[in-house]
């Protein structure tokens, strides 16, 4: 994998421009200009979000880190422009360290996965059991992915997953210079 800092001319017009929520349209759009960049030898995606919808953002990495792993010539580089909030640095964290580039005064935000369920217990003690159990093992299982992804973002970085896990539940705001200075981006822009 080439690592070598990219210049800022290489971000002058980038392959897969990306901004809003991150959601089911914008991952049709985003393997749409994926799949038109397939002769490109360096691809980079562009992206400004205030975040969304997290296991969007893991199928985008995903398509991210497979298409790295079946073309190791191409290089896949991320810029994040102005706000890469929630599920965009979800999105950013499957791009190796050094493909990962920030404009200038950009914020990142990494918060905890959040759950919104009401859960009602009705019927035979056993089925309430069950019940309260699959509720359980659906937290456990999203802690799981959540913990994943933050130990990507911070792989080779001098952030530790603890640090992360400490101040994810009150929203950590990273400004872009601060990101270059713990290791979770390249360069800024």
């Amino acid at each position: 994998m080439d690592t070598t800092p990219l210049a800022p001319p290489a971000f002058r017009a980038p392959a897969i421009l990306l901004s809003g929520p991150v959601d089911y349209d914008m991952y049709k759009n985003f393997r749409r200009q994926l799949d038109q960049a397939s002769e490109q030898e360096l691809v980079v995606v562009e992206l400004s979000t205030l975040g969304g919808d997290p296991e969007v953002a893991r199928m985008m990495g995903e398509d991210i880190r497979f298409h790295s792993a079946m073309s190791p010539e191409r290089r896949f580089a991320f810029l994040g422009k102005a706000a890469i909030y929630s599920a965009g640095t979800t999105f950013m964290s499957f791009f190796a360290t050094p493909n990962r580039y920030l404009t200038r005064g950009t914020r990142l935000m990494i918060h905890e996965r959040k759950l919104s369920k009401e859960l009602k217990i009705n019927g035979p003690l056993t089925t309430c059991v069950a019940t309260v159990r699959a509720t359980l093992h659906e937290i456990e299982c999203s802690i799981a992915i959540q913990n994943e992804g933050f130990a990507n973002l911070v792989h080779g970085s001098s952030v530790t997953l603890d640090e992360v896990l400490k101040r994810a539940p009150s929203n950590w705001y990273i400004e872009a210079e601060e990101a270059r200075s713990l290791g979770l981006i390249q360069a800024v822009i």
